[in-house]
């Protein structure tokens, strides 16, 4: 997330990405309950991820555009169908509570659906200092677990969740437990080490 605002005060891409699609984690067709204004005079806004850096934002959408929860909307470069502009970037306190209660599921499908990047987290995770391994930070990996992945990655690298499952006994839903900690890094935004969020 430092990288993005980097990003943005610098106006170029200083080797960091943007993001070029969202997730919607809610659509308020009047606005932000919070805004006082007369409803004439609110504009539909859209609460959304990026699926590439996890960047929380509220976005715009188009005149006659509405979008729904878990909806992958393009917010890139050049013409953009369904989203007119970013508006600003959010931090996680600033959620609506429907989008806090589908953050964890929207992480998890993201998570799911881009399985062959996530995959490598468990294929590549190295020590971070003697007494901490990358394998630590993930929820509900302990030293016995983290021994066993490690035992496993030895003998050839996982291919997929499935895979790693299967020879991992007692991992059980890997996507649950990245979606967790990439969950925990946007919550605690001090959080020591990060993964995920740069």
């Amino acid at each position: 997330m430092k990288g993005y605002v980097r990003e943005r005060k610098g106006g170029k891409e200083n080797g960091k990405k943007r993001e070029t699609y969202a997730r919607v984690l809610d659509f308020l067709p009047y606005g932000h309950p919070d805004d006082s204004r007369p409803v004439y005079q609110k504009k539909p806004l859209v609460q959304a991820i990026g699926e590439d850096k996890f960047v929380l934002m509220e976005l715009s959408p188009k005149r006659d555009k509405t979008v729904v929860v878990y909806e992958r909307v393009y917010i890139g470069e050049g013409e953009r169908e369904v989203i007119d502009h970013v508006i600003k970037r959010l931090r996680y306190t600033e959620l609506t509570p429907t989008a806090k209660m589908e953050l964890p599921f929207l992480l998890e499908k993201i998570v799911k659906d881009d399985e062959k990047k996530f995959i490598r987290i468990f294929n590549e995770a190295k020590p971070i200092t003697t007494r901490l391994h990358t394998l630590d930070l993930l929820p509900g990996i302990g030293k016995k677990l983290m021994w066993a992945i490690l035992e496993e990655r030895r003998k050839g690298e996982f291919s997929d969740f499935e895979d790693l499952t299967k020879r991992v006994k007692g991992l059980h839903h890997p996507e649950r437990i990245i979606a967790k900690r990439i969950e925990e890094e946007i919550i605690d935004e001090d959080v020591k080490y990060k993964i995920f969020i740069s």
